[in-house]
């Protein structure tokens, strides 16, 4: 039996964990349906994460995914921060607004004791994490609770590592993709390969169930990734227009134009390169620069910029997190979207 049989999915289709355009809904709505919803939790409170993993475990719907991130806490670099806010200081002067006297970024924390005592409470079927795995003592504790532990590789020596290091399944995340990039051994973007790619030099090194994340917008892709070898796939942008996503007014105007098709790596945004839709500030300023304060610091002096031109409908210094394929995003319900997915790729 294979792993997804095992944890009673249906279909091997995985929602993406998105933080910022999703909450308990969509992951309910996937897993209704017989995909495998995922919970973002590195942005929550321990009390948004108790209350949302509640809804989860209490629907008694089947097997939910809970993502965390594992990157190293790294203190604040005052210099940097300050450089960071002399740069922007011609965008504030702009929106008549003034710089933000804190700067730390909105809470981005990494896996933690805290989270893993919450893991053994409510015992979610999967554990996903992004950026390497946690300690060995943390990432026992999720083991021990039950949960099946997938984490994202991008480059084939990532693979390798998280096979060795206690990967129940890999996450191929090819270059397509939207959002963070998951890279932890190396930062050189250069190694940095498209899903297809990865996903058959991956297969080629492990015997670990494999997924494929990046690009994957329809059956059609879908049924490529299964034919290739993949056990699953794993799909983010063509959920965000769906009803049951928090993805904001501006965000899904932008996902229907045709500036929508222009996507680049960023690391303005939060400090660490994510794929989103090119927009103002990208054009400016980057898209990548040295002046980014380090992940995740760099978005705390935007926070204020962002919200001033949101106010007056200008989306040029949001972070329009979107993988290179956009063609899949409708606004239907997430059920619908995962029906039409199953029969195009021949899984009903």
């Amino acid at each position: 039996m294979s792993l997804f049989a095992e944890l009673g999915m249906r279909y091997p289709i995985i929602q993406a964990p998105m933080a910022g355009v999703q909450g308990s809904e969509l992951a309910l709505a996937v897993t209704r349906v017989g995909g495998l919803g995922s919970l973002p939790a590195a942005m929550l409170t321990s009390a948004e994460l108790r209350s949302k993993l509640g809804r989860l475990t209490q629907s008694g719907l089947g097997p939910f995914n809970i993502n965390f991130f594992c990157h190293r806490q790294r203190e604040p670099d005052p210099v940097a921060l300050a450089s960071w806010q002399q740069r922007l200081a011609p965008y504030y002067a702009e929106f008549g607004i003034l710089p933000p006297t804190v700067t730390t970024a909105p809470s981005r924390a990494p896996f933690n004791e805290d989270h893993a005592a919450m893991v053994a409470e409510f015992r979610p079927a999967v554990v996903s994490f992004h950026f390497g795995l946690p300690a060995p003592e943390l990432l026992a504790q999720v083991k021990a609770a039950g949960a099946k532990v997938l984490a994202s590789a991008t480059t084939v020596a990532e693979a390798v590592w998280l096979a060795q290091h206690g990967a129940d399944a890999i996450i191929a995340q090819g270059l397509e993709a939207g959002g963070h990039r998951g890279h932890f051994l190396s930062d050189d973007l250069a190694l940095q390969q498209s899903t297809l790619t990865l996903l058959a030099q991956i297969l080629a090194v492990t015997d670990l169930p494999v997924i494929a994340a990046g690009g994957i917008v329809d059956g059609k892709g879908i049924a490529n990734a299964l034919a290739m070898g993949a056990s699953a796939v794993q799909m983010g942008t063509a959920f965000l227009c769906c009803h049951e996503a928090t993805t904001s007014v501006l965000h899904r105007a932008a996902l229907h134009s045709p500036q929508g098709q222009q996507t680049a790596l960023t690391n303005l945004f939060s400090g660490r390169p994510a794929r989103g839709i090119v927009n103002r500030l990208m054009k400016e300023l980057g898209p990548l620069s040295d002046l980014a304060p380090h992940f995740p610091y760099a978005s705390g002096a935007l926070a204020p910029l962002r919200t001033a031109a949101e106010k007056v409908g200008d989306c040029g210094f949001s972070p329009l997190w979107a993988g290179q394929n956009v063609s899949g995003c409708w606004d239907l319900p997430a059920c619908e979207l995962m029906a039409c997915w199953v029969k195009e790729a021949g899984l009903g």
